[in-house]
């Protein structure tokens, strides 16, 4: 069976990248604008919930995969979320 912490990172990180290919205009305008947390709100809200879904809430609440996801990828490395 697969560690539950490597599948939450992974799932974390898939979700978020696809929010990123899904909408890399509007990315590059929030990060240049300084808008990327309020202009993602729903998208991120939308992942989040499909993450919970998935991990469940204890790890989703005991961890910060998805926060390290939103960071590194979304944020393109910058401590924004």
């Amino acid at each position: 069976m697969q560690d539950p912490q490597v599948k939450a990172r992974r799932l974390a990180r898939a979700l978020i990248s696809d929010l990123v290919s899904y909408h890399p205009a509007k990315r590059a305008q929030g990060l240049k604008d300084g808008t990327i947390k309020e202009i993602f709100a729903e998208e991120i809200k939308k992942s989040y919930e499909e993450y919970v879904g998935q991990i469940g809430p204890e790890t989703a609440q005991s961890t910060t995969h998805f926060q390290d996801a939103l960071n590194e990828i979304l944020a393109g490395g910058q401590k924004i979320f």
